[in-house]
């Protein structure tokens, strides 16, 4: 028989209860403060990018600043080394000038927000290989927070494999196209003359009623060269003339995301460098100045350290 307890036993037995799950909690918390100082700025994501692993952390934290602003420009040094890449002529005070010219017209700061705890923000780096084909990605990648695609990378005729959201574009002169309102245009400068072509597209007087407008020049960023050289340097070893503009974007991503996810590099199963938009019709193209298959291998040691996720369509 189960004894009958009174008014006062009540009361005790629901005040030990009540004693034992403050406590309960108190401990819970008191371990999360204890884990705080190490974890301290890292991400509300299931898994941080640099959780864990002190040379990624050092290698991420070891960047310039990404993007150039009012108040940061290039370093003469570094202006050196990539005035190589297209064998820019001027010098250091015509890039000065036009950089200041820029920020007369573009956001002064970029629009870039660091890692927080409390936060979780994803990448979905959407590069243009041949292998999208069929993948069925588009869902996948749209559930993504950050979408980078770059240079003709489309999305109309092609949602279901690459999804049809974007909210930044990788471009250069060459591989410009017109973007919509909402999507940041991200420049990779490789000479002087790209900086002069961004301020040529955006000059009121150079754009009649008939042409169309390039982008949102409140959404402008545009890409430090002092960025390319650390990549080049520090995640290449210094391998290739320069890095290409794929996994600049990749390195890039790293430091705008507390998870990257990685679609379309590399070559097709058949091993073509190819476009998912075009028909392929040179099988001996490859991949340039850039050491493409030593990118390849970086990414792929990037997914098995399990820093990036990569998906390959096939």
């Amino acid at each position: 028989m189960v004894p009958r307890l009174g008014n006062t036993q009540v009361l005790i037995y629901l005040l030990c209860i009540t004693a034992i799950g403050v406590l309960s909690r108190y401990s819970w918390d008191m371990s999360l403060h204890y884990l705080g100082p190490e974890n301290s700025g890292l991400c509300a994501c299931h898994k941080c990018l640099t959780e864990s692993d002190p040379w990624f952390r050092e290698l991420i934290n070891s960047s310039p600043t990404p993007f150039l602003s009012r108040n940061y420009t290039s370093s003469e040094d570094d202006f050196i080394w990539w005035k190589h890449i297209q064998n820019e002529r001027r010098n250091f005070d015509s890039y000065k000038t036009t950089v200041d010219r820029l920020f007369q017209i573009f956001p002064p700061i970029p629009d870039v927000v660091g890692p927080s705890p409390d936060r979780c923000r994803t990448c979905a780096v959407v590069g243009n290989s041949g292998n999208l084909k069929g993948s069925h990605y588009g869902p996948l990648i749209d559930s993504h927070d950050i979408i980078i695609r770059m240079n003709h990378g489309r999305t109309k005729g092609y949602e279901a494999d690459v999804g049809n959201k974007t909210t930044h574009h990788v471009m250069y002169p060459e591989s410009a196209i017109n973007l919509d309102n909402t999507t940041h245009l991200v420049l990779f400068p490789f000479k002087i003359d790209d900086l002069l072509w961004l301020l040529k597209s955006f000059d009121p007087g150079e754009n009649s009623a008939n042409k169309a407008r390039r982008a949102n020049k409140d959404l402008v960023m545009i890409l430090n060269p002092a960025f390319m050289k650390y990549v080049h340097e520090m995640w290449l070893g210094k391998k290739g003339n320069y890095p290409s503009t794929g996994f600049l974007t990749l390195a890039l991503s790293t430091q705008m995301c507390d998870e990257v996810n990685v679609f379309g590099f590399g070559a097709d199963r058949d091993g073509n460098w190819n476009h998912y938009f075009e028909i392929l019709k040179n099988k001996q193209l490859r991949t340039g100045p850039h050491a493409g298959m030593h990118e390849h291998e970086v990414i792929l040691k990037l997914k098995e350290q399990q820093k990036i996720g990569v998906f390959k369509g096939w």
